[in-house]
């Protein structure tokens, strides 16, 4: 499985956030410079996840980003799920042209496999991810 750019700056930017030891607002143009991304697209990510509610975001002078929830309420499989498309294959939708759609064992397959990696994911919330959160915070510059 591949995630894409999205998710993957997603768990970045939680995880920027998330080890801020400084109670003010992140902001997106800090994150961006210390990962050596895009702001404009860790800024598209960051209004998704204020969509998903798993960012609070607070405009003028003091602004930012902060989570909405704990670090433990933010599971990670759950977080995948929404900010993915999980259609591996033309037929994992409900209009499959495949002729050999209902007997197809790779389809089969496949669903087990993502399944399989959805599951590990479930296993992990936000604070999982940063319980090393001084060595983090340490390589990423002290956000």
């Amino acid at each position: 499985m591949q995630l894409t750019t999205h998710t993957d700056y997603a768990l970045r930017l939680l995880i920027f956030i998330a080890v801020r030891k400084d109670s003010t607002p992140a902001r997106v143009q800090d994150a961006a410079a210390r990962y050596g991304i895009s702001a404009n697209h860790v800024a598209k990510v960051a209004q998704t996840l204020v969509q998903l509610g798993y960012l609070h975001s607070f405009r003028g002078r003091g602004g930012g980003l902060a989570l909405a929830m704990p670090a433990e309420s933010i599971n990670i499989g759950a977080l995948v799920r929404r900010t993915e498309n999980l259609r591996l294959l033309e037929c994992f939708g409900p209009d499959s042209k495949c002729p050999i759609d209902p007997a197809c064992v790779l389809k089969r397959a496949l669903a087990e496999a993502q399944q399989a990696f959805l599951q590990v994911l479930d296993g992990y919330d936000l604070s999982d991810l940063v319980v090393n959160g001084d060595v983090l915070y340490e390589l990423l510059g002290r956000p």
